[in-house]
C-alpha cells in the first residue's frame, strides 16, 4: 500500500514562498498521477494542481496559476508544490493524493500552510 507523507508547510508572510514535498513509501510513485489538494477551515477540499505519472502533463487551478508549480522527481519518489507570492487566502491544510491506474486513490495526512503577517 502506498503511504504518502507531506512536509514543508509552515507560517509565511504574504508574498512569501514555500515548497511542499510529498514523499511516497511502499511503492514507486512513478505509475501514479499525483495531485495537491487543499482544505481551508469551513470549506470543501479543492484541487490545486495535478501532474501525470510521467510528469509530461500538468494543470493548476485558476486561483494559483502563475504562482504555484507542481513537479515530480520519480527517482526520489517525491512530488513538489512550489508556492510563490502567497496570499492569506492560500491558508489551508495541503494534501497530496496518488491516483493509481486502477482508480484507487491514496492520501497523505496533510501539512498546514498559514499565510499571515
Amino acid at each position: 500500500q502506498v503511504q504518502l507523507v507531506e512536509s514543508g508547510g509552515g507560517l509565511v508572510q504574504p508574498g512569501g514562498s514555500l515548497r511542499l514535498s510529498c514523499t511516497g513509501s511502499g511503492y514507486s510513485l512513478s505509475i501514479y498521477a499525483m495531485s495537491w489538494y487543499r482544505q481551508a477551515p469551513g470549506k470543501e477540499r479543492e484541487l490545486v494542481a495535478y501532474i501525470s505519472s510521467s510528469g509530461g502533463s500538468t494543470d493548476h487551478a485558476d486561483s494559483v496559476k502563475g504562482r504555484f508549480t507542481i513537479s515530480r522527481d520519480n527517482a526520489k519518489n517525491t512530488v513538489y508544490l512550489q508556492m510563490n507570492s502567497l496570499k492569506p487566502e492560500d491558508t489551508a491544510v495541503y494534501y497530496c493524493r496518488a491516483l493509481a491506474p486502477s482508480g484507487r486513490a491514496y492520501w497523505g495526512q496533510g501539512t498546514q500552510v498559514t499565510v499571515s503577517s
